[in-house]
């Protein structure tokens, strides 16, 4: 487990560093992708956020929402992805609304720093981007992470 210090600054840093961005989009991109078609299904989407269990807790305590509530968030976060309107989400559409995501996040930390802790294998884009960010500062860290 380790603590990690990030601001707006590094998260915008991440996102602009075209290779590096792109290279981990891809790669959850990927993962997400289970049954390898190139493209985000609904319920592929859907199951992201659901491990994300963003809407399930407050503060740690789990919380019940009532599921056709669930259903309609996650199917209008679908549609926001989904900007062609196609019924899949194709790469390019995961990189662009992922880009907006984390340029939100960059805006709404600002200058303040928050510090995380992360296990060791979290493969989070914040978790990245406090990565990249160490490797520029210290180029050995980019060979112990």
């Amino acid at each position: 487990m380790g603590v990690v210090i990030i601001d707006g600054s590094t998260v915008r840093a991440f996102v602009t560093d075209d290779q590096q961005f792109t290279k981990s989009v891809d790669e959850r991109f990927a993962a997400l992708d289970l049954n390898n078609d190139g493209v985000l299904s609904r319920s592929e989407l859907r199951k992201a956020f659901e491990s994300l269990r963003l809407l399930e807790s407050h503060f740690g305590v789990d919380v019940a929402t009532p599921p056709d509530e669930l259903t309609q968030l996650y199917n209008s976060i679908f549609e926001r992805f989904d900007c062609d309107g196609s019924g899949t989400v194709d790469l390019q559409e995961f990189r662009s609304e992922m880009k907006k995501i984390l340029l939100a996040i960059a805006d709404g930390l600002g200058s303040c720093p928050i510090q995380m802790v992360l296990e060791d294998d979290d493969q989070s884009f914040l978790k990245k981007a406090a990565d990249l960010e160490a490797a520029k500062l210290d180029p050995n860290h980019a060979q112990a992470s």
